[in-house]
């Protein structure tokens, strides 16, 4: 009877090392699923079941991809050594998640769509939602090495510091659990449930049920690399030794006698290096001998070493069996002690010592550890108020630590004065850099005043009106309504103007302008010039007199300039200024312009006018192939701008938004795609306003139609979940019919 595994295949497509290896689920294309592999050669390679050679192979990482998890929809995410993770979705790249500072080993997709965990070699691990970082969670103190999901609310990791955390993704961390001595490499939860699995370079594979670590099962090599669980509960773990093991509680599935003796016997030949600090310290001379193995241990995987002949051995408890089974010889440990062995781990942190205290013959034993830096009796303190125990045994506790640390103290003699609770620097009375400047009223109260944006050029049309131009549309007298809204072919523009309002302002704002941003008369002519031939009211073209002058008021002090934008605005949907300003030799100054504008911290008015400058943009082709080759930079500085909660801002964000999409649907970019996905996904949560999210709505329609990696790439974000809410929208209209078309699609 073979109860175990046999090989099906070699697979083979990386050139050097495999280090990480993960199932897509099955699929209607892919009915058996596929398999995907990390390499140390920077590629991804996914298999069918059935071919030993790759389907095909995902390039795009710098550096070894080192972790791997699938999500819906043929999403996968990926880690590497180069600090970032990328979403693929079928043989495509669609997003970089950029954040971490150093590998990021562990990856995991979160069942609520959209959200996706990435534990880092820089200590945390980061939430992202459709592609953007959301939350940072600290506290692991070493390297995070995996991840593991409880529910949608929940996942643990692990990490180099010997923990393993439990984390609420809203931020806060509910439980840490120790007992593994050294790094923790991987971590699996049990189907249907919140036990879990974890191995390390301790040697070990640990089982915790209800938060305590319910046994440990040693192996005969040092480093237990990866584990995980299959469906039957049973537990899988793979080892420095080149040797998968399977565990199972299962009856029927368990090994023959031949073979847990064949493992026993590897087990009891394997070689302890005390220098791990697996077993803590030891002490040849005090170890008793083999009759400390007739009585019985306490707990499941409790160590005992005993002296024979000279050699020490280890041995653990099975409490399943009742006898202690070797786990192998103690190599090198004749009297080894601290000194010579390092550091001892403790709760995953460093120390000098660790002690073990028996505070009475009965009760429990307490570990205390200790730091030759340490002060011993603020030491001895804090680990009686940890434990709950009399103060009154501070002077006897204190005592043992100097009297045995062979008074190794070194108290650290700083000159700077720092407080003694929180260890820093005291308070200085009026060192403090924050300053605190009341914000200058708006001084412009006049009525009738020229404010940017004020009016905007949404209007809400009745039945057959065209939702852009409000202008009437031909509609036939069938009730059915039709799609007209997307996929959108032309970009929208901001047109509206008040030329004489415009240029009032400029004046007024020209007239406490400092010496050398002040105009002439002749500046003040020349733009209105400018003004009138770019609003259609003149048949003269721009000269570059005009188009010079304009760029000096544009590059007026911020609180100043937003009228000479507003005209920036009107004027670059001119050929001739859009030529001008977008063309190569002119355009890096020009984007560096509107970015430095939006600025979350900056004035809304600038803020405003610079994303309607960018939409306006798009109707010449110089200034359209400018911002297409610049869309990364545009589009991650434009999201900032959706934390303000001013409606014109919103409408302008959302329609840059569309504009972006109409360009893409045209060339079908689907890197750009997602970009724009991410963006809808992200603005969708915080705008209020219907002609925003209308917009939204439109842009989203054009960039999923007609391409159904798009519609996948959608779901996977969970966007059709997030707009289902506006299909039942009464006023406008056009909210809930657009959002009807597009929930079809996906």
């Amino acid at each position: 009877l073979n109860r175990g595994f046999t090989e099906m295949h070699c697979m083979s497509g990386h050139s050097n090392f495999v280090s990480c290896v993960c199932i897509i689920p099955p699929s209607d294309l892919y009915p058996r699923g596929l398999i995907a592999t990390g390499g140390n050669d920077h590629n991804i390679c996914i298999f069918t079941v059935d071919n030993t050679a790759p389907l095909y192979v995902l390039k795009g990482h710098k550096n070894t991809v080192c972790s791997l998890s699938s999500g819906k929809f043929g999403t996968l995410l990926s880690g590497s050594w180069d600090t970032t993770a990328k979403v693929w979705l079928n043989d495509r790249c669609m997003m970089t998640l950029q954040g971490h500072t150093a590998a990021i080993w562990a990856v995991k997709i979160l069942p609520e769509q959209g959200l996706m965990l990435t534990g880092s070699a820089d200590k945390t691990i980061k939430l992202w939602k459709a592609g953007r970082c959301e939350r940072t969670f600290t506290g692991h103190e070493d390297c995070v090495r995996g991840l593991a999901i409880l529910s949608e609310m929940e996942f643990l990791s692990c990490a180099n510091d010997a923990s393993v955390r439990r984390w609420q993704i809203s931020g806060e961390c509910l439980q840490v659990y120790y007992g593994h001595t050294n790094y923790i490499y991987s971590i699996s939860v049990f189907p249907h449930s919140k036990d879990f699995v974890t191995t390390g370079e301790d040697r070990s594979l640990r089982i915790w049920k209800q938060g305590e670590c319910a046994q440990t099962i040693r192996l005969p090599a040092q480093s237990v690399w990866c584990c995980c669980l299959l469906d039957n509960g049973d537990i899988v773990v793979g080892a420095s030794d080149g040797i998968i093991r399977v565990f199972t509680e299962s009856l029927e599935r368990t090994a023959s006698a031949e073979e847990i003796q064949a493992f026993e016997n590897e087990l009891s030949q394997a070689s302890i290096d005390p220098k791990t600090g697996d077993l803590g310290d030891i002490n040849v001379d005090d170890l008793p001998g083999r009759e400390h193995l007739k009585d019985p241990g306490t707990r499941d995987g409790q160590t005992r070493l005993i002296k024979d002949n000279g050699k020490v051995e280890a041995y653990q408890w099975s409490v399943g069996e009742g006898r202690w089974i070797k786990i192998g010889d103690v190599v090198g440990s004749s009297g080894a002690t601290q000194q010579t062995s390092g550091k001892v781990l403790f709760e995953g942190k460093e120390y000098d010592y660790v002690f073990t205290i028996d505070v009475n013959e009965s009760g429990p034993s307490y570990k205390l550890p200790y730091n030759i830096t340490d002060d011993p009796w603020l030491t001895a303190y804090n680990f009686l108020q940890k434990n709950d125990l009399n103060p009154m045994f501070l002077d006897q506790v204190a005592k043992f630590i100097i009297d045995n640390t062979k008074g190794q103290t070194l108290l650290s003699t700083s000159t700077q004065f720092s407080d003694p609770f929180t260890g820093a620097g005291r308070y200085v009375p009026g060192s403090s850099s924050g300053s605190s400047t009341i914000p200058a009223a708006d001084p412009f109260t006049g009525a009738g005043r020229y404010v940017p944006g004020s009016v905007t050029n949404a209007l809400t049309p009745g039945s057959g009106v065209d939702p852009y131009t409000g202008m009437g549309a031909y509609q036939s007298a069938a009730t059915k309504v039709e799609n007209f809204y997307f996929p959108k072919k032309d970009a929208v523009t901001f047109d509206q103007a008040n030329p004489t309002q415009i240029l009032g302002k400029l004046k007024e704002l020209n007239g406490n302008a400092t010496e050398e941003h002040k105009l002439t008369e002749d500046d003040l002519i020349i733009l209105e010039k400018l003004l009138l031939a770019t609003c259609n009211t003149s048949a003269e073209t721009p000269t570059a007199n005009q188009i010079q002058t304009l760029w000096r008021a544009v590059n007026w002090p911020e609180d100043i300039v937003f009228p000479a934008l507003d005209i920036l605005r009107l004027s670059i949907r001119h050929p001739t200024v859009n030529e001008n300003f977008c063309s190569e030799k002119d355009h890096v100054q020009f984007i560096i312009l509107l970015l430095k504008f939006l600025n979350p911290e900056g004035k809304q008015a600038n803020q405003l006018l610079a994303l309607r400058t960018l939409c306006n943009c798009f109707v010449n082709p110089a200034g359209q192939k400018l911002v297409m080759e610049q869309r990364g930079e545009i589009m991650t500085q434009a999201i900032e701008m959706k934390s303000g909660n001013n409606k014109n801002i919103h409408i302008a964000l959302a329609t840059l938004t569309l504009n972006y999409a109409v360009c893409l649907h045209k060339v079908n970019n689907i890197e750009g795609k997602a970009q724009c996905l991410s963006v809808i996904s992200t603005v969708m949560e915080v705008v209020q306003d219907l002609e925003a999210v209308f917009r939204l709505l439109v842009a989203l329609g054009t960039l999923i139609s007609d391409d159904t990696n798009a519609v996948q790439l959608a779901k996977s974000l969970g966007i059709d979940s997030q707009i289902k809410k506006y299909a039942s929208v009464s006023e406008p209209a056009k909210v809930k019919e657009c959002c009807r078309f597009v929930l079809d699609l996906l």
